[in-house]
């Protein structure tokens, strides 16, 4: 697993492990994943959504215990609202217009490396920005139909994510072509490649010709859909990174 390695290089490197977070918008998520102190022992895991003991989202006073984790000195605004029931409601956070930042990603982090995993979204791809800007506020329902490109770019433009991730490395060894982000069976498959850079939008560039080259190779669709590369090409408007294939160097490490 990429983040186990990531774990011992850190400690290689001099980081100790009570100063690595290893962190998810939703506590659930790293519970079902493996994220424990018994296979991560010395490292902090935390959730902007969390529950209790009882894995209950609301305290005793009737609030949700996320709500003490949004940072609402730093937000992303959008002109859209949610409908939201009672089952969703403990995942959005807060309705409105506003979407709060995680204070996990502004107060509690001084770095990130951003450790998402290669699939695909229609004909377009959550990687590294959509990783990041969708895991880091609240609120974020409303903003998946309407507003996916626009907010997977914008929010990554936010200074508690443009200005501490430092790293990305997309775990390709298995991911999804099809039905993603939360794929069926029959669409699961070997990428067998882990892809590492510094650049967010370069690295999303190179992961989205893998993954719409295994779409058309498998008869999803016949060709391209430019406007897959949207929020890339937002992206690199907002000097985020580089989208343009012509001008991203790729390094091949074959094992």
């Amino acid at each position: 697993m990429p983040l186990q390695s990531i774990v011992k290089q850190l400690e290689e490197a001099g980081i100790s492990r009570s100063k690595i977070v290893i962190w998810d918008r939703r506590e659930e998520h790293l519970d079902d994943a493996g994220f424990t102190t018994d296979n991560y022992p010395g490292v902090s895991f935390m959730a902007t959504e969390c529950y209790d003991e009882n894995k209950s989202y609301i305290n005793s006073e009737g609030r949700f215990y996320s709500e003490d984790w949004i940072d609402k000195d730093h937000f992303f605004y959008a002109g859209v609202e949610g409908e939201y029931d009672v089952y969703t409601m403990p995942y959005m956070v807060n309705g409105g217009k506003n979407s709060y930042f995680s204070k996990i990603c502004t107060q509690k982090v001084t770095k990130i490396i951003n450790v998402p995993v290669l699939k695909n979204a229609g004909t377009s791809i959550t990687a590294c920005m959509k990783n990041m800007a969708f895991g880091s506020i609240s609120n974020t329902g409303r903003l998946h139909k309407a507003l996916w490109h626009e907010t997977t770019a914008y929010a990554c433009a936010f200074p508690p994510l443009r200005d501490k991730v430092v790293l990305n490395v997309l775990d390709g060894i298995l991911g999804c072509f099809d039905g993603g982000p939360a794929a069926n069976p029959q669409f699961i498959c070997q990428y067998k490649t882990l892809l590492l850079g510094s650049d967010p939008v370069a690295v999303d560039r190179i992961a989205y010709d893998v993954v719409i080259d295994k779409r058309i190779q498998e008869g999803v669709q016949t060709e391209e859909q430019i406007a897959g590369r949207k929020f890339m090409e937002i992206a690199q408007e907002l000097q985020l990174g580089v989208c343009d294939r012509n001008k991203i160097k790729l390094n091949e490490i074959n094992l």
